[in-house]
């Protein structure tokens, strides 16, 4: 196994290289264990003055000297950056970890070579505050110590859940994935209404981000599931009942069902390129 000056080092300084960064150094790693790579020098430079240490380099540089390679490019882009790591991941040996929606292991391979091991990973923009979820797959030869590296990687921003079929990954971007921005058009649509109803706009705030926050934080502190604590704040004849029929009649389940198949449909599209 290669020795490695660096522990993880990222290829693409967006949003998510940055949360998973952040994370990382609150949990203890060093900035300068750890390496970014991006076409635009003005983000690498503002990454390395808000994370004093961290290191910087070509994509091949970082590829050929790290533990854990995070590729963290769009999904559009890796058919032209993968393929520019296949030697250095040879001469390194990487555990690679990728976070482009929809990019199979199997494709993954045919870029970097048969000898890559790959998780793919889908994590989503709560991480940026620490509170994201990650679904995670593993390649062929990707062993124990492996998965135990991507799941303490991913655990630095959130929760990670392994899956072992593959093509579930599309379903995990459906729902976690692209999940966060329905809640956020929820979030629009009912300070929207509240304000409408009369409500100054920051109580409307503050009411709609309160009332989701509370609500996910007893779901996921309740022996009972969702249907049940929906019952228990539904009273027959009631406001919320009246409500809950309005958003039935608009066939809200059948909304977010379509939505969520259309989003696993993407997911796939860009898998296959």
């Amino acid at each position: 196994m290669p020795q490695h000056s660096r522990e993880v080092a990222f290829i693409g300084a967006g949003n998510m290289g940055e949360a998973l960064i952040q994370g990382l150094v609150d949990s203890g790693r060093a900035a300068d264990r750890l390496a970014i790579a991006d076409t635009r020098p003005e983000r690498v430079e503002a990454l390395q003055g808000r994370f004093p240490g961290l290191g910087a380099g070509s994509p091949e540089e970082l590829a050929g000297d790290t533990g854990i390679l995070v590729l963290a490019v769009k999904p559009q882009t890796l058919p032209e950056v993968a393929p520019t790591l296949r030697d250095a991941v040879a001469s390194g040996d990487p555990l690679v970890v990728s976070v482009a929606a929809g990019v199979t292991t199997a494709r993954l391979g045919e870029w970097l070579g048969p000898q890559a091991r790959i998780v793919r990973a889908m994590p989503n923009t709560p991480a940026l505050v620490g509170a994201g979820v990650t679904g995670l797959f593993a390649g062929p030869g990707v062993g124990e110590e492996d998965r135990r590296a991507a799941t303490a990687l991913m655990e630095a921003v959130g929760r990670a859940l392994w899956v072992e079929d593959e093509e579930l990954m599309h379903a995990v971007t459906a729902t976690s994935g692209s999940g966060p921005a329905y809640v956020f058009l929820i979030i629009e649509a009912m300070q929207a209404a509240a304000e409408e109803l009369g409500l100054p706009a920051q109580t409307a705030r503050e009411l709609t981000l309160g009332t989701l926050a509370g609500a996910t934080r007893l779901a996921a502190n309740s022996p009972e599931d969702a249907a049940e604590l929906r019952r228990r704040v539904t009273s027959p004849g009631g406001t919320t009942e009246q409500a809950l029929n309005t958003l039935e009649q608009g066939d809200l389940r059948g909304l977010l069902r379509r939505a969520m198949q259309a989003a696993a449909a993407r997911s796939e599209e860009l898998g296959r390129g």
